[in-house]
């Protein structure tokens, strides 16, 4: 790429983020009522748009099926926009007696869209940052620029006609990596939304700025022994082929219960999956994986026979998936990787538990952290799977695809789904403009320090709360306490003079008793009645020390032992510790 061109791209992110932050200052400003009603014009537009986005999506990458790209932009315009749409964002968004939560802009978001999902991720990026009173500016793949280009016009226009600041949605024309970074670690850029390859996502954690970056998905699709077979492989083809399975929560693997497994290869067959033998398969694998044992991108987004075509395979007509048996997963076994198009991998378990590790295995290999999902009529399968499985979302009886992204679940509906500490990202949720929100929380007190007396008049109570608090008083208010009820609790007879210093013990572990030190320490006489302290001994162990104890021994330049039962005041613990006075037994 020329040099010319980073040039143009880098000039044009910081001119887009610099208009973006003096729009944000004023959509700060804005109301929930004026905030809604412009996200509320930008969706409805979007969603009348939807299939011309869509087909514009499609022609410029070639990738997925224009109805199904149609599909995913109205997801994004209206199940999206019905969940965001009562959510508060503005000003206080909850409160309880102790607590009043108030709701700030981050302030510039920098959104990188992806080219298997531009414009439906691109509308998802632009309503839930607007709903959260950030501006956005969009870094589109370099192979779905325009289409992404022309989303973020469509929505802004709506949007400013409706009072968005000007400046508020912007989008690069010119995107390279340079001109990405740029957008990424600029000064007044304030959070990364950040969806597409690993090494982009690393390079927005890796920006300097906060960052909610997402991992690729590898996900595997269990079927149990007690599952409605039929249901289960038609929900696994409908989410699979969906978009030609461009989206990261689409099913990768078939993992089934070897009891069921003669049924699950009928139904796959009659629903129209093709199982390919050895040569096709080993054909299928040297199409699918690069010499790096990466996924080629010519395959992304194919239809199964398109992409058995490429590989020179001749497939029965109405083909919708391609499946592969494997014997294990890594990189001797090309096909166990995510692979982003109709091509499903199929393993044989002789148990849930032996088809949990299988599992799992499949995500350590590219999917950590995204999505698994279970077919099953077992509650307690499904929850044993799901608490097995390391990844942030566990789909259950549905298609993963649109499961995980809350489209047939409960899941919160998102187009940025998290993978938490497992994939290396900041969380596992799925996002929303909560997470584009600063929460400032106004605390009252519920556990008072300062207890004032109830005979006091209330001019003093209410003088209490101006008192600044001293440390040092209170240290010595309870060392004076704490001498005072040991003092009460002791026994009257005067403690025993204090002994010599313990036996010491030689470089060969024996017990040996120091002349030297006998005649060096002298054990000291008892004090008179007047001066004895209110330590309490046991043997020469010290059981309680106070402030005065300390400096009584430094005066006689004496040790004071004590082990993990000894009861040692603050104001003792700090003096002595500080002269080095105790001797720890």
């Amino acid at each position: 790429m020329s040099s010319d061109k980073n040039l143009q791209s880098i000039e044009e992110a910081r001119a887009l983020v610099e208009r973006a932050a003096e729009a944000q200052t004023a959509l700060a400003t804005f109301s929930q009522e004026k905030v809604d009603e412009i996200v509320g014009r930008m969706a409805r537009i979007a969603a009348e748009e939807s299939f011309r986005l869509g087909e514009m999506a499609h022609l410029e990458t070639g990738y997925g099926v224009p109805a199904d790209k149609a599909a995913k932009n109205r997801f994004s315009a209206e199940t999206v926009y019905d969940f965001i749409r009562p959510m508060r964002t503005v000003g206080v968004i909850r409160q309880t007696e102790s607590i009043i939560e108030v709701a700030s802009p981050r302030g510039v978001v920098a959104a990188i869209i992806p080219s298997t999902n531009p414009t439906s991720t691109a509308i998802f990026k632009i309503l839930i940052a607007i709903k959260a009173r950030d501006s956005v500016v969009l870094s589109p793949h370099p192979s779905a620029s325009a289409c992404i280009n022309e989303t973020a016009r469509v929505m802004r226009e709506a949007g400013e006609a409706a009072g968005l600041p000007a400046g508020a949605v912007g989008c690069m024309s010119v995107a390279t990596i340079e001109g990405t970074q740029e957008l990424m670690k600029h000064k007044r850029t304030a959070l990364i939304l950040a969806t597409g390859g690993i090494g982009l996502v690393r390079a927005a954690y890796s920006s300097g700025k906060p960052a909610f970056g997402v991992g690729p998905g590898n996900v595997p699709a269990m079927i149990e022994r007690s599952a409605n077979i039929t249901k289960a492989v038609r929900d696994i083809l409908t989410g699979k082929c969906f978009d030609n399975g461009t989206i990261c929560s689409s099913e990768q693997a078939i993992v089934v219960e070897r009891a069921v497994d003669g049924a699950v290869r009928e139904r796959l067959a009659a629903e129209g999956a093709y199982f390919l033998d050895g040569e096709k398969q080993e054909a299928l694998a040297r199409t699918v994986a690069t010499a790096t044992n990466t996924l080629n991108p010519k395959i992304v987004g194919k239809s199964a026979r398109v992409i058995a075509e490429m590989a020179g395979i001749s497939v029965p007509e109405g083909t919708r998936a391609l499946v592969c048996e494997l014997e294990g997963v890594g990189r001797d076994f090309p096909l166990s990787m995510e692979k982003l198009s109709p091509i499903l991998a199929y393993y044989v378990a002789d148990s849930l538990e032996h088809g949990c590790d299988l599992c799992a295995q499949i995500l350590r290999y590219g999917g950590m952290g995204h999505t698994a999902s279970v077919h099953t009529e077992s509650r307690d399968a499904a929850r044993e799977y799901g608490i097995r499985m390391p990844v942030s979302r566990v789909v259950v009886n549905s298609p993963s695809t649109h499961g995980a992204i809350g489209f047939t679940t409960d899941l919160e509906p998102s187009m940025t789904l998290g993978c938490g500490s497992w994939g290396g990202n900041v969380t596992s949720d799925n996002i929303s403009p909560r997470h584009l929100l600063d929460i400032k929380r106004i605390a009252f007190e519920t556990r008072a320090i300062n207890q004032v007396p109830a005979q006091e008049k209330p001019a003093a109570r209410a003088a209490v709360g101006t008192v600044s608090v001293d440390r040092d008083a209170i240290a010595a208010m309870v060392d004076r306490f704490l001498a005072e009820r040991q003092v009460r609790s002791a026994p009257t007879a005067p403690p025993p003079p204090l002994p010599g210093p313990p036996a010491q013990i030689d470089e060969h572990g024996s017990h040996e008793q120091s002349a030297t030190a006998h005649a060096a320490t002298p054990a000291p006489a008892s004090p008179p009645a007047s001066q004895q302290s209110a330590a309490q001994m046991n043997g020469h162990v010290y059981d309680f020390v106070c402030e005065e104890d300390v400096k009584r021994a430094i005066q006689s330049r004496e040790k004071i032992y004590v082990n993990s039962k000894t009861i040692i005041t603050p104001a003792a613990r700090e003096l002595g510790e500080e002269r080095d006075v105790f001797a720890r037994i």
